[in-house]
C-alpha cells in the first residue's frame, strides 16, 4: 500500500532549480536509501516530503493518519527535561494508563469499596479491562525498551537524570534519534543517522532498522549501513531521481551496467548517423540518387538522438604502483605494547606477508592510530619488537594530515618534493586528483578536508612504495573518490595495513582483520562480513560454555534430558560447519573472480609487453591459486565433516 507519493516535485533556490519534476513512491513496508553527491539536494528533498508547502512545484500525497518521524542531519534535541523524562514521552498514554491502574488498585483496597459489592464489581471491571489493554500494548515492557535504547546509544543508568540542555550536540542528536525509534512512527525519515554514533551503536541501529515493521527513508554516507537496512535505492543525480530495486551494492553494479548499455547504444547510433551522413553527402549531388539521399536526410532529422552518457561530475583517478617488490615477509610485530604514559594495548602480534591487506579494527580509544604511529616510528613502543622484511618501502597516510605544509600552495606541495620533474607533468598528476587550473595555486591552509585528503593521496602515489600504512584514508572523501580509492588499492601490487571506520571499505579491501583491545590483538582471516560471522560464532560458543559451567542440578539428569542436550550439541556443531562451508564457498567465489581478472589482465598488450608488469601478474596469479588450493582443502574438509554429521 502506498503511504506517501511525490509527483513532479520541484525546488528552486534564487530562481535556479535544485531539482525538477521528481517522482518518488513509498509503500508501507519500504526500506529506501536516498543517495547522491554532496549538494545534490538529498536533505532538501527529505524536508519537502515532511513539509510539502515549501516545494516550488509539484505535490506530495500522504496517507491520512500517517505518523512520520523525521530526524534532520546534525539536529540535536533541545529540552529542559532529563534524558529519562524525554524518552518516556512516546509512552505517555501507557504511563497515564499505569497511573490509573495504581489509582484503581488503591480504590479497591478502601474499606468502603470492599463493603459495597456493586461498586467493587464496577471498579474491578474497569481495572481488568485497563490492565488487559496495558498488557496488550506492552505496558509492562516499556521501561525495558527505554533502558535498552539508552544503553545502545551510550547512556548509562547514571545518565538518565541528566538534563538534555547540558549535553553536547552529538549527545543531543543521539537522544533525538533514540526518542524517534521509541515512537515507532509509520514512516521513519532519517538524514545521516550514523553521525555522532560509534560503530557498536551503528551495528545495533542496523539490527533495529532491519526488523522495523514500518517504512524507512534514509540518507547515509555509510555504504555498509545502507547495504544492511535498505532494499530500494533512489539515486538523485543532476536534478533527476532514478529508482533501483536492491541494496547499495546492487545499485552500484546496476548503475554501471546501465551506463555501459547507454554508452553502447550511443556509440551504435553515432556510427549509424555517420554512415547516413556519408551516404547523403555522396548521393545528394547525383541526379539519379538525390531522392534517396533526401529521404535518408528526412529520416536522419526525425531520429530521436540518444544522449551521450557521461559522469555528471569529475572523478579523481588514483594509482599506486610500487617501484620494486618487497620480500615475502613484510612486517613482524611481537608482543608489542603501545601507548604514551599509559599502555593502551598489550600484547600485539602482527605478521604481514606480501600482498596482504590487513585492517586494524577496534573500539575508539583502544590505540589503532597509536599502533600505526608506533610502527612507522613516530612514537616509541613501550615494549616488544617491530621488524620489517627485506626491501620494504613504507608510504604512510596520516589522518591528521600533519605532513602537509600549510604555507605552501598545492603545486609546490608536490613539486618541491620532485624538483626535477617538469611543471607540466606535476600539473597533470595533480589534475588526475582533481586539482586543475587555479586550484593548484590555492594555499594548503585554505583547502577543505577533502582537498587535503586528495593532496596527501597524490603525494603518496608519487612515492611508489610497496607497503602502504593508511590511517582513516576515507575521511573527508566523497563516495565517488572512495570508490576510486578502493579500486586503486585493490589493484595495488604491494601490502597494505590500514585503519578505517568505513565498514564497506574494510569489507571490500581487507584480506585479514586484526581486532585490537586492551588485551592485545586477535587476527581473523577474511573481510568484515567474515569477521562479524566469526564474532557471532564466538559469542554463541562462549554462551554455551557458560551454560555448561553452571552448577549442575541436584537431581539426576534424565536420559531424555541427556538426549536433548546431545541433539542441541549436534545442531550447534552442524550450524558451525554450515557457516564455515558458506564462508569458504564465498571465499572461493571471490578468489575465482580475482584469478579470472588477473588472467584477463595478463592478456592485455600493455601488460604482456611489459616484462616487469607481466612478472608481477604472474606472481599475483600464483599467490591467488595457492590461496585457492588452501581454501579448497578447508572447504572439502568442512563439507565432508558436515556430510558425516548429517548421515549420523
Amino acid at each position: 500500500m502506498i503511504i506517501l507519493q511525490a509527483q513532479q516535485l520541484t525546488k528552486r533556490f534564487n530562481g535556479s532549480p535544485i531539482f525538477n519534476d521528481l517522482n518518488l513512491t513509498i509503500n508501507d513496508h519500504s526500506h529506501i536509501g536516498l543517495v547522491g553527491q554532496n549538494g545534490a539536494g538529498k536533505s532538501t528533498l527529505l524536508k519537502l516530503l515532511v513539509d510539502p508547502k515549501t516545494a516550488s512545484d509539484g505535490r506530495v500525497t500522504i496517507k491520512q493518519g500517517l505518523s512520520i518521524g523525521y530526524l534532520p542531519q546534525n539536529t540535536g534535541l533541545h529540552s529542559d527535561r532529563t534524558i529519562e523524562a524525554e524518552l518516556e514521552l512516546p509512552f505517555a498514554r501507557l504511563i497515564k494508563m499505569e497511573t490509573r491502574i495504581h489509582e484503581l488498585e488503591t480504590e479497591m483496597s478502601q474499606p468502603a469499596v470492599i463493603a459495597d459489592p456493586e461498586k467493587l464489581a464496577a471498579i474491578s471491571k474497569t481495572y481488568d479491562q485497563l490492565q488487559a489493554d496495558f498488557k496488550r500494548d506492552n505496558g509492562y515492557g516499556y521501561h525495558a525498551e527505554i533502558r535498552t535504547v539508552m544503553s545502545a546509544f551510550g547512556f548509562s543508568t547514571a545518565d538518565q537524570n541528566r538534563p538534555i540542555n547540558e549535553l553536547s550536540g552529538g549527545q543531543q542528536t543521539r537522544v533525538a534519534l533514540a526518542k524517534l525509534l521509541l515512537e515507532k512512527p509509520d514512516l521513519l525519515i532519517l538524514d545521516e543517522p550514523t553521525n555522532h554514533i560509534d560503530m557498536e551503536t551503528t551495528a545495533w541501529l542496523e539490527n533495529f532498522l532491519k526488523s522495523y515493521s514500518g517504512a524507512l527513508l534514509v540518507v547515509s554516507h555509510d555504504r555498509y549501513f545502507l547495504d544492511q537496512v535498505v532494499n530500494e535505492i533512489y539515486d538523485l543525480e543532476n536534478g533527476r531521481l532514478t529508482h533501483y530495486s536492491g541494496n547499495y551494492s546492487f545499485f552500484v553494479k546496476e548503475k554501471q551496467h546501465q551506463l555501459a548499455i547507454a554508452a553502447k547504444k550511443y556509440e551504435k547510433q553515432q556510427h549509424q548517423i555517420k554512415k547516413d551522413e556519408v551516404f547523403i553527402q555522396k548521393n545528394m549531388v547525383r541526379a539519379s540518387t538525390t531522392k534517396r539521399a533526401q529521404s535518408r536526410q528526412k529520416q536522419l532529422e526525425k531520429i530521436e538522438r540518444v544522449e551521450k552518457p557521461h559522469p555528471q561530475h569529475a572523478t579523481a583517478h588514483f594509482q599506486f604502483n610500487p617501484d620494486r617488490k618487497s620480500g615475502e615477509v613484510v612486517l613482524d610485530v611481537e608482543k608489542l605494547g603501545i601507548g604514551y604514559q599509559k599502555e593502551l594495548s598489550y600484547p600485539i602480534d602482527l605478521h604481514l606477508k606480501r600482498g596482504q591487506r590487513v585492517a586494524i579494527f577496534g573500539p575508539n580509544g583502544v590505540g589503532k592510530s597509536t599502533l600505526l604511529k608506533t610502527i612507522v616510528g613516530e612514537i616509541p613502543p613501550l615494549r616488544g619488537t617491530i621488524n620489517f622484511g627485506t626491501g620494504v618501502q613504507i608510504g604512510y597516510y596520516d589522518q591528521q594530515q600533519a605532513r602537509l605544509h600549510p604555507e605552501k600552495d598545492v603545486l609546490h606541495e608536490l613539486w618541491d618534493d620532485y624538483p626535477t620533474t617538469p611543471e607540466r607533468e606535476i600539473r597533470s598528476i595533480l589534475g588526475s586528483f582533481l586539482f586543475s587550473g587555479n586550484a593548484v595555486e590555492k594555499q594548503v591552509s585554505n583547502l577543505s578536508g577533502g582537498e587535503r585528503a586528495r593532496l596527501l593521496l597524490t603525494k603518496l602515489s608519487m612515492q611508489h612504495d610497496n607497503f602502504l600504512i593508511l590511517d582513516e584514508p576515507t575521511n573527508h572523501l566523497d563516495v565517488d573518490s572512495i570508490n576510486v580509492l578502493e579500486g586503486a588499492l585493490l589493484k595495488f601490487q604491494g601490502t597494505i595495513l590500514f585503519v578505517s571506520h568505513d565498514r564497506y571499505f574494510i569489507n571490500q579491501l581487507a584480506t585479514h582483520i586484526v581486532e585490537l583491545s586492551a588485551d592485545g590483538s586477535t587476527t581473523y582471516m577474511g573481510n568484515y562480513d567474515y569477521y562479524t560471522a566469526k564474532k557471532a560464532e564466538e559469542a554463541e560458543i562462549a554462551a554455551h560454555e557458560q551454560s555448561e559451567a553452571a552448577p549442575a542440578p541436584s537431581e539426576p539428569v534424565s536420559e531424555k534430558k541427556q538426549q536433548f542436550q546431545r541433539q542441541k550439541d549436534v545442531q550447534r556443531q552442524r550450524r558451525k560447519l554450515e557457516r564455515s562451508v558458506q564462508d569458504l564457498e564465498k571465499q572461493l567465489g571471490q578468489l575465482e573472480e580475482q584469478v579470472t581478472q588477473v588472467q584477463t589482465d595478463m592478456t592485455q598488450p600493455e601488460n604482456y609487453q611489459d616484462p616487469e608488469r607481466s612478472q608481477q601478474l604472474q606472481e599475483q596469479l600464483h599467490q591467488l591459486q595457492s590461496e585457492q588450493q588452501r581454501v579448497e582443502i578447508e572447504w572439502e574438509t568442512a563439507s565432508v565433516a558436515l556430510e558425516e554429521l548429517n548421515e549420523a
